[in-house]
């Protein structure tokens, strides 16, 4: 008990001192022992050196329904946390401006140094391990290896295979609860189904941003292609694939009007980003549009 309340005490100071926070990017923690956060570390999932990694661990934890919730926050803030503590200020002017909120080409690939992608390399593979149907991609991968070397970076989007990851260790092992997939649009899709009174079992219901009370361990979710709007938009296109992104809430920071989302392949890595909020009318606290986006859709836990 005493280790489980100093991780609380750990990760309630991480998330609630940002200046404290920017001053650690780039500072890379080493996951909480096993009896402190029980969690089995993403690379364990796989076996091999990169151009010979194989995926040997595909199973997920089943938890009660109350301790879900917590776990999701506390599992993505250590994730956060092991891949170096980094922000991206959403809120700041300066970050807006840049590149006039468009992305640059070398976005995905310049955000991580090459020592930093091979360290990596086993434990976004593990994350892969968490999404049905994914050993294709470890295969690609495993061939860009060999041709490129072991510090060669990820080629394909993996940030749906983190969230799938970071639910599975959760303890939302049925696809019933969550469906873990390669894509975002899977489990968004299936939130807008349980919301359509059709998935009963689903852990996340998907809600228009300003229609229900944010908490962490919900998500927020955008569309680049299309650029969705709202949760009508997505409906009307369900079952065809969308180049969508979703990050897990960890704080809702009213007094800053910010909120704390961590999210999977941003720039690279796994990193927290300060979104702009404000109260609505509801009396909700709600993100707004930042540089040309908008998150468009609110996945809510049932718990």
């Amino acid at each position: 008990m005493l280790f489980k309340l100093l991780k609380h005490c750990l990760i309630s100071f991480l998330i609630l001192f940002p200046a404290w926070i920017a001053a650690q990017q780039n500072s890379i923690s080493e996951r909480l022992p096993l009896d402190v956060l029980d969690v089995t570390p993403p690379g364990e999932r796989v076996s091999g050196m990169p151009g010979q990694m194989q995926i040997v661990n595909r199973s997920c934890r089943q938890s009660p329904g109350n301790e879900v919730r917590q776990r999701i926050v506390d599992i993505a803030v250590q994730e956060w946390a092991f891949f170096g503590s980094s922000v991206i200020d959403m809120t700041s002017q300066d970050e807006l401006e840049r590149n006039n909120g468009q992305r640059p080409r070398f976005w995905r690939s310049n955000w991580q140094s090459e020592a930093e992608a091979s360290r990596l390399a086993d434990d976004v593979a593990g994350y892969w391990a968490a999404a049905p149907d994914s050993s294709w991609i470890v295969n690609k991968q495993n061939q860009r290896w060999k041709d490129l070397g072991i510090t060669a970076r990820w080629r394909d989007f993996w940030s749906a295979a983190y969230i799938s990851w970071v639910m599975c260790e959760a303890g939302l092992g049925k696809p019933e609860q969550f469906q873990r997939a390669i894509a975002h649009h899977s489990y968004i899709d299936q939130a807008i189904r349980a919301r359509d009174g059709v998935e009963p079992e689903a852990a996340y219901v998907a809600y228009d941003v300003g229609e229900a009370e944010i908490l962490p361990g919900d998500m927020l979710c955008r569309g680049s292609r299309p650029e969705y709007r709202n949760l009508e938009q997505r409906r009307g296109q369900m079952g065809q694939g969308a180049r969508t992104h979703c990050d897990v809430v960890i704080e809702l920071d009213t007094a800053n009007n910010q909120m704390k989302v961590i999210g999977g392949n941003v720039r690279g890595s796994v990193r927290m980003k300060l979104l702009p909020g404000e109260q609505v009318s509801s009396g909700h606290f709600m993100p707004v549009p930042y540089g040309g986006r908008q998150i468009f859709l609110h996945l809510k836990m049932r718990s």
